[in-house]
């Protein structure tokens, strides 16, 4: 399960269905043929938000890994703390 925390789920899927639509603005600005300039910044939209949806993802599951200090640092996907920094790495 991604998350316990209904509203981090929350927040996650919006930010996530956010870059969706801006992915499709994306795809029509290439179909329409718009400018260069266009594209980019709209991929550079879909880019942070993406990052966004990454970076809320692994705050939340360090939040719960945290939260359960009995859990021998083990979140419930099981994940140590160095695999959940080893996550964080790979966004930045």
């Amino acid at each position: 399960m991604l998350t316990t925390d209904s509203d981090a789920q929350r927040r996650i899927l919006n930010r996530l269905r956010r870059a969706r639509g801006q992915l499709n603005a994306v795809i029509d600005a290439v179909e329409d043929g718009r400018s260069c300039r266009d594209v980019v910044t709209q991929l550079a939209a879909v880019s942070a938000a993406l990052d966004r949806a990454g970076f809320a993802v692994v705050s939340t599951a360090m939040k719960e890994c945290l939260a359960d200090p009995e859990g021998e640092g083990r979140g419930e996907d099981g994940l140590t703390t160095e695999e959940l920094e080893k996550l964080f790495l790979t966004l930045a």
